[in-house]
């Protein structure tokens, strides 16, 4: 899997298509898409119309996820395929648990009761959906299995009662949630982190405006998001990136490591604060904005 993923968490269609096809241009081999963000479809025409070019399927690495109505045993191959044949595909390289919570089944991905509250599936387990994710690697069609929006007892619970055992974790990293007991059972166990949200879902003033991130920026002559994502990298994390305009797709793909004081530097930031809360309670509520 690439160190540099891009993110295809875009609201827009016609910008998704776009952004994707920049991406593939940029150098960028590593897709992430989900079945919750809709636009499965036009993720596929684009990485479709990269490999009627030219590039290679096996060159792309291409990740999609479970969404929570699909927990269910029962549910989960048909909506691997259908994910699959949205993005006009034979294989999967990656299908991640979109989050550790089951919500009722059904088409509506944000069920809710009369008062306005989601409505959760409690008699489905993690391991109970872990257990039909490991049918879907037998099949052939999926080449690794992994989860998404999960804390650290999650994670060892299906690490240590799982057959196949996740190949790549995501979650939300940056400098100010480091995530770093999480990244080191990780790394213990040879479990990829894929971390996202790394510039901080471009929220401002945030990271980007980080006094300590734009000095370092400026002494390495790189911009304050190159930065962030050298740090990623740096530290032993895959990294995910949702730029939309081909000039910034080209400054996410143009990073260089950073000296090892600079690193010092950002390790050093106490600043702590999470961006999306689905970890809480399953739903994403945020969509990032800008370019």
């Amino acid at each position: 899997m690439p160190m540099l993923g891009f993110g295809t968490l875009i609201p827009d269609a016609a910008t998704t298509i776009s952004a994707t096809k920049y991406a593939l241009a940029a150098g960028f081999r590593h897709f992430d898409a989900a079945e919750r963000y809709r636009n499965e479809t036009e993720v596929g025409i684009a990485l479709h119309d990269g490999i009627a070019s030219g590039i290679k399927r096996e060159d792309i690495f291409v990740t999609t996820k479970l969404w929570n109505t699909n927990h269910r045993p029962e549910r989960v191959e048909a909506a691997f395929e259908a994910s699959l044949k949205r993005l006009q595909l034979t294989y999967i390289d990656l299908y991640l648990i979109h989050t550790p919570f089951a919500f009722q089944p059904g088409d509506e991905q944000d069920p809710r009761d009369g008062d306005g509250n989601l409505i959760y599936d409690h008699s489905i387990s993690l391991p109970d959906t872990w257990k039909a994710m490991e049918h879907l690697v037998d099949g052939g069609k999926c080449r690794a299995i992994g989860l998404s929006d999960i804390n650290l007892e999650q994670l060892k619970e299906i690490y240590e009662s799982a057959r196949i055992k996740p190949a790549v974790i995501q979650v939300e990293a940056h400098p100010y949630l480091p995530e770093t007991e999480l990244l080191e059972y990780c790394k213990e166990k040879g479990i990829i982190f894929l971390a996202f949200a790394p510039l901080g879902h471009g929220i401002r003033p945030g990271l980007l405006e980080n006094p300590v991130i734009n000095a370092i920026a400026s002494r390495v002559e790189k911009t304050p998001a190159q930065v962030l994502l050298a740090w990623a990298v740096q530290r032993g994390t895959a990294l995910l990136t949702t730029p939309k305009t081909a000039e910034r797709v080209k400054e996410n793909f143009d990073i260089s490591p950073l000296p090892e004081d600079a690193m010092e530097e950002i390790n050093a930031i106490k600043t702590r604060q999470r961006y999306n809360h689905v970890v809480k309670t399953g739903s994403p509520g945020f969509i990032p904005q800008g370019s």
